[in-house]
């Protein structure tokens, strides 16, 4: 038993990371009302979390080989202490946005990838894959219980209370500190590329911010931005300002390689095509998990009135189904391979997407709600069981800090985006419907109109509808065209959650496209992986690996061979791949 000390800790701060966020979902309508704000603003506190993870995981996962994984772990858990710590006492939004957004943020973009790298470090063989099985398994239970959690503290107590255990579980954390073990040191810990650090977390930030913002400046037309570019909305020129950032880092990337510099990241792992797969496809699952879970919170809480307690209810099939298939599908992966398992999921997802659309009515059919969501976390947990594997597969030992960062990256990534993308576009369903609503409505008068108009030029926002009706009784309007507006915003309400689903479904759609480069039955290997490349054995869970093979057939998780197998080179470049180790 005493072997496994060192993976309570661990998995502990992958629980604690999982949880965060699930929280924060179903606490959007509290958190709303404590800080007298907009769905939209904690929209971008939401959002801002999940941008800043993505912005500096491939920094955190540099630090890891820099100073040691051990090391920064300890100091990234130190850091997420101080602002899980804040949050909870968080008198102001802004405080909230620091203490959560930036500072906790911060803490996992250095927690995660040392974690990653640690439970290969701290296991070899069976029992590393059934370490990197637990792992994703408390990953998914962070999923089941966070709603259910968050929901039933916020209703009952406080959303604070979660945030404050969370400081007492990172005491622990640390006071525990011992169990797990030391590092070899490495053979030359590369330097930090600073330049390639503020470059890609400036592109990434800036395509982000533009995405997250075209919900209330616009995508092309200008509806309430703080400038305009010739006249068009600002959105799609901060977006491009971020593609050609990161085309400028890219550029400085391959100039230290080719001048024998350490760079932030090797890019040439990404030209294997079971990484760049799977890396696009955890992208993509996040994209549609954080739109959907922004989306149906609000339809939840904003439109049938629920509380935070009864939402969670509401979402617990998503997460139970989610984690029995993360967990039990991996030996699916070893038949038939990741390929299939992962576009099987997509086919679910596509139904439940289906599904959910024909459940958001004024008056929700709990059983076909329940339905949809059992049918979502099944397809979300059969991604779960394979994505996680097959990146960390695709690379040897000495790169998994390197590629847990980037697989970090693509997952905060596609939150941020799914949070901001999905939200834009449930704002401008919104605000289109209700227009077309409100000038097509006879029991209006012009003036009505005229002000309605006027209120949707200053922004509009996912509000229930008694604040919809307490501004038009305000405005003087009379009670038949208070009605009116507020029959009017109700039905926009439908149509912007119905849009905003519905365009999750056309992004599973076109997740068809990334999975090609997986590999398939032939490509799966080993006893204990749900999914191998090459030599490769892959993990039992959903995230991680079992024994990866490095260059001339060393296992990753063994000595290296009279060959130098698996041996540093003096550059810090990545292991090349073996020839089979992506299999089409």
């Amino acid at each position: 038993m005493k072997k496994w000390h060192a993976l309570i800790v661990l998995g502990a701060a992958q629980f604690l990371m999982v949880l965060d966020t699930a929280v924060m979902n179903v606490s959007i309508s509290q958190l709303v009302e404590d800080f007298d704000t907009e769905v939209t603003t904690i929209q971008a506190v939401i959002t801002l979390y999940a941008l800043v993870m993505a912005a500096f995981m491939i920094i955190g996962g540099r630090f890891g080989d820099i100073l040691g994984r051990r090391r920064v772990f300890l100091i990234g858990m130190t850091v997420y202490g101080v602002g899980s710590a804040l949050t909870a006492v968080a008198p102001r939004l802004w405080v909230l946005a620091l203490g959560w957004s930036v500072i906790e943020g911060l803490g996992a973009a250095l927690v995660l990838p040392s974690m990653a790298a640690l439970v290969a470090a701290s296991y070899q063989g069976r029992d590393r894959s059934v370490a990197y099985g637990v792992i994703g398994g408390l990953a998914g239970a962070g999923i089941a219980v966070g709603p259910l959690l968050g929901g039933w503290v916020t209703t009952y107590l406080t959303w604070r209370l979660v945030f404050a255990g969370e400081v007492v579980v990172v005491l622990a954390v640390l006071l525990l500190r011992r169990v797990i073990p030391e590092e070899p040191p490495a053979d030359r810990r590369p330097g930090l590329d600073g330049v390639g650090a503020v470059l890609s977390a400036a592109g990434l930030g800036l395509g982000v911010l533009g995405v997250l913002q075209s919900s209330t400046w616009g995508w092309v037309e200008p509806r309430n931005p703080p400038f305009t570019v010739f006249g068009f909305a600002p959105t799609l020129f901060v977006v491009g300002a971020g593609v050609v950032v990161l085309f400028l880092f890219r550029l400085w990337e391959d100039r230290r390689e080719a001048r024998g510099a350490d760079p932030l990241v090797h890019l040439a792992l990404l030209h294997r095509p079971a990484l760049r797969s799977g890396l696009m496809t955890l992208l993509s699952q996040n994209l549609i998990l954080l739109g959907l879970f922004f989306t149906i919170p609000l339809y939840l809480q904003v439109v049938q009135g629920l509380d935070a307690f009864e939402t969670g209810l509401r979402l617990l099939p998503v997460s139970l189904t989610m984690l029995a298939a993360s967990l039990g599908a991996a030996k699916l992966g070893r038949r038939l391979g990741p390929r299939l398992i992962v576009r099987t999921a997509l086919v679910l997802l596509l139904a439940a997407i289906a599904w959910l659309l024909g459940t958001i009515d004024p008056v929700i059919d709990d059983a076909q709600f329940f339905g949809a969501m059992a049918l979502l976390g099944l397809g979300m947990g059969l991604l779960a069981s394979q994505l996680g594997n097959v990146v960390q597969s695709s690379v040897g030992e000495r790169e998994r800090s390197e590629v847990g960062g980037l697989q970090f990256t693509a997952q905060n990534l596609g939150s941020a985006l799914g949070t901001a993308l999905i939200g834009s576009m449930l704002i401008g369903a919104l605000a289109q419907a209700f227009t077309t609503q409100v000038e097509d409505d006879p029991r209006l008068s012009d003036e009505a109109r005229r002000q309605t108009s006027v209120a949707l030029e200053a922004g509009i926002s996912f509000v229930p509808t008694d604040q919809v009706r307490s501004a038009a009784e305000d405005a003087g309007l009379p009670p038949r065209e208070v009605d009116a507006v507020t029959d009017s915003y109700a039905s926009a309400q439908l149509r912007g959650l119905k849009a905003a689903v519905l365009a999750t479904g056309g992004i599973t759609l076109a997740s068809f496209l990334v999975t090609r480069g997986l590999p398939g039955a032939g490509g799966a290997a080993g006893a204990d992986g749900a999914a191998g490349t090459g030599s490769a054995a892959g993990a039992d869970g959903a995230t991680g690996t079992g024994r990866s093979a490095g260059t001339g057939g060393a296992t990753a998780d063994g000595p290296t061979g009279p060959t130098g197998a698996g041996r540093r080179r003096s550059t810090g470049g990545p292991t090349p791949p073996e020839p089979d180790s992506a299999a089409p």
